[in-house]
């Protein structure tokens, strides 16, 4: 029990810096490292409470550049995939919700690193816009990792770093409470959630400003490609350990 509490507190420590750096990330790094030691029915539930906890504290310093029009659209088309999420999560087929993370986090990471996002679109595309909140609902609801058809858009959209990120919070705050509401309802909010949740939290809270701190003194393109391949490794790995169990 007591290395299971220092590898969670590890994972938070990491996950929470790149989240509190760039806006988006922790939870494509939690959840596939705390499926390692728990299963991904409360590795999910987790990796949201934390999002819920960052995304307060960044949106009390930066809630005036938020693109409310984006982020609401994201909001309520997310509202109807959650429910979708829920349901995968739910099934009993762990080993394949386990794949399915690890094609995942590869693909993301694979897209990024190959400079695809030198696409973009100058206005909102709505259909677009609707269609990653939809999907990024189903993989909240089903891995707790609402973010990267968000952050592909955003990408495409090419916004500043500064609206990019506190956007990217208006929308992760409410999404990741009702996705926690969902978790609650399905019965996956358990003592064991909320125990791991509160020994993270003296370890989250500093490491808030820090991220903020280090942000504004590195290069944050060289850092997101160091981000980008530890994903793909992960999903690698997560994919090779999934395989390996069910043979």
């Amino acid at each position: 029990m007591l290395s299971t509490s220092l590898f969670v507190i590890l994972i938070v420590l990491l996950a929470t810096g790149v989240r509190s750096t760039f806006g988006f990330g922790e939870s494509l790094l939690a959840v596939p490292l705390l499926a390692f030691c728990m299963p991904v029915q409360t590795a999910a539930p987790l990796a949201v409470l934390l999002s819920i906890t960052v995304a307060t504290v960044i949106l009390i310093q930066d809630w005036k550049k938020i693109h409310f029009g984006s982020a609401l659209s994201w909001l309520v088309a997310t509202c109807f995939g959650i429910p979708l999420g829920l349901m995968l999560l739910t099934s009993g087929h762990e080993g394949a919700v386990k794949i399915a993370l690890a094609l995942l986090l590869m693909g993301f990471a694979l897209f990024s690193l190959t400079g695809l996002q030198r696409w973009q679109i100058r206005r909102d595309h709505r259909p677009l816009l609707l269609g990653c909140g939809l999907l990024a609902g189903v993989l909240g609801g089903a891995y707790g990792m609402n973010s990267p058809p968000l952050v592909i858009y955003g990408a495409l959209r090419r916004w500043p770093a500064p609206q990019f990120r506190a956007t990217l919070q208006g929308y992760f705050l409410p999404a990741s409470a009702l996705c926690m509401l969902g978790y609650w309802r399905a019965g996956l909010w358990t003592h064991t959630v909320t125990h791991y949740y509160l020994i993270s939290l003296p370890v989250l809270l500093p490491v808030i400003p820090l991220g903020r701190w280090v942000n504004r003194r590195m290069h944050p393109e060289r850092f997101l490609k160091y981000v980008y391949v530890g994903l793909m490794v992960i999903g690698v790995i997560l994919l090779a350990q999934t395989v390996h169990a069910a043979g």
